[in-house]
């Protein structure tokens, strides 16, 4: 090891940084596998003359790392393909060890310039996301600042603990327009969050264009919690928001829950309900009321509509299926319909996810099972690690962002209990439940429900601090744990949320 380096970074900026510039080197969230400072090197500084190299394939990236830095630093920043250029920036694929897999890079920094190495352009994309951290915060800003705009000399080799993270975020209950989401892709993508979970239906609204059963979206989609206008995704704005979170390494899980949780469906369609008759759309947040009805054979032709056309929209592997709170399903129907479903999926070679509760049923060994209890034992989820499935741990009392901080909360819930910034950083996805050894751990993902949720604000407000420190314990290894460090490394992102326009929560447990 180098001296000087920081082997894994649990730790505050170290008592020997003499400058902002070096103390940036150790602040990036989600901490780093090994940081080295060079503290003699002085760092590299951005000038008008520098460029960003690329080969050819990383065009895309360099544009995006250009897309961030121009608006702040009012500079030209050409993406170029000429490598022979000094003073640059510089974004290449090429070899780098095995165990960085494709998501790792090598970011090296000196005062000749920066660069950043990966197998591949989603490794390229996460390097981005560490150097946007190691520059000034006010390099987020969308208009002019005053620089200088120096990265830290040093050098960075990082690679994530677990393939999916995740956050989630609840379009159904209050719907949030493509500009919405939009914003949220770009926080999320700073902490190299690399899925975005849509639930996309409910009971309180259908939120996705399904052309063969248009009611779904223009009736189904036409309320909200509280009784608001609603809203829905044509298919055009949906492929849109696929592609835009593609660009910034992000695949678009896509969820339509079933067999509960379909009151907006059934309101739409009176055929879709056993007595043939439509209930009201609904506004309110209990569950547990609604079901598909299990003997109509139509209920299958519906089920199969939507798949074929949901699956059409979606390049990612995954297709989400809900399965929870079916309470008004009885065990043996919930078996019926998913062995109908299962093979569905199965045909169209995505990748089933639901909720936990699905594994009642028998969903194929590749089917991940999507943990949201409140407690660290749970036989369904044990067992079916045992018989080989995976897990994405999204346990309710820690990585749920819709419950309160506190008592005094404006938002949220508490069902799952308060969920302070270090609770939510506080647990370990390895080891969570027992009898789920980390080898059957699939990722991490925080979801985001929306009873209480209107506007980008809230989201933030619920969001921020809380979704870093989760993303740290999906990205970074174990033996990075450490909340001092991490409630240091969150204050310090402050002036960089400030800057982004994040309407974050200024949680007590942390010296702001």
């Amino acid at each position: 090891m180098a001296a000087g380096a920081v082997a894994v970074l649990g730790l505050a900026a170290p008592a020997t940084a003499s400058t902002p510039e070096e103390s940036r080197m150790t602040q990036v969230i989600p901490a780093p596998v090994s940081v080295t400072p060079d503290r003699h090197g002085g760092g590299f500084t951005i000038t008008p003359g520098t460029a960003i190299t690329v080969d050819r394939a990383a065009k895309g990236v360099g544009n995006f790392l250009a897309g961030v830095l121009r608006p702040s630093t009012g500079y030209r920043l050409p993406v170029v393909t000429d490598r022979r250029r000094g003073g640059a920036i510089d974004l290449s694929l090429g070899y780098v060890p095995a165990r960085l897999g494709t998501e790792g890079y090598e970011l090296t920094v000196n005062r000749r310039g920066v660069s950043l190495k990966a197998r591949t352009t989603a490794g390229l994309f996460t390097g981005v996301q560490t150097l946007r951290q190691l520059l000034p915060a006010a390099v987020e800003s969308r208009t002019r600042q005053r620089g200088p705009w120096t990265v830290p000399a040093g050098r960075i080799v990082d690679h994530p603990r677990f393939a999916y993270r995740g956050a989630m975020l609840d379009v159904a209950r209050h719907f949030f327009t493509p500009a919405e989401v939009k914003t949220y892709i770009d926080q999320i993508a700073l902490y190299k969050i690399n899925h975005l979970h849509l639930h996309l239906a409910d009971d309180q609204g259908w939120r996705i264009e399904i052309e063969s059963w248009p009611r779904l979206a223009t009736y189904g989609g036409s309320t909200e919690v509280g009784g608001g206008p609603g809203g829905y995704y044509t298919k055009a704005q949906f492929r849109d928001l696929v592609s835009y979170a593609a660009a910034r390494n992000i695949t678009i899980v896509p969820e339509i829950d079933l067999p509960g949780h379909t009151n907006a469906a059934l309101a739409s369609y009176a055929e879709l309900n056993c007595d043939g008759v439509a209930p009201p759309l609904y506004t309110g947040i209990e569950v547990g009321f609604s079901s598909l009805c299990i003997d109509k054979e139509i209920t299958y032709q519906f089920v199969q509509d939507v798949i074929t056309e949901l699956v059409e929209l979606t390049p990612g592997p995954y297709l989400h299926l809900g399965g929870d709170e079916a309470h008004s399903t009885t065990d043996p129907d919930f078996v019926k319909f998913f062995d109908r479903v299962f093979p569905m999926v199965e045909a169209t070679g995505k990748r089933l996810l639901g909720w936990h509760e699905y594994l009642k049923a028998t969903p194929p060994l590749s089917a991940v099972a999507q943990y949201w209890g409140t407690t660290n034992t749970n036989d369904l989820v044990s067992d079916g690690a045992a018989r080989g499935h995976k897990v994405l741990m999204s346990p309710a009392s820690k990585a749920y962002l819709d419950m309160k901080y506190d008592e005094n909360t404006p938002l949220g819930l508490s069902w799952a209990g308060y969920t302070e910034v270090d609770d939510a950083y506080d647990w370990n996805p390895g080891t969570f439940v027992q009898g789920v050894p980390e080898s059957a751990v699939l990722g991490v993902e925080a979801p985001l429900w929306s009873e209480t949720l209107e506007n980008s604000d809230h989201i933030e407000f619920m969001a921020f601090p809380r979704l870093p420190a989760i993303a740290e314990l999906a990205w970074s290894p174990w033996s990075t744990h450490d909340w001092q460090s991490m409630r240091t490394r969150l204050a310090a992102e402050a002036p960089r949320w400030e800057a982004m326009g994040v309407d974050f929560h200024r949680s007590p447990k942390i010296d702001w």
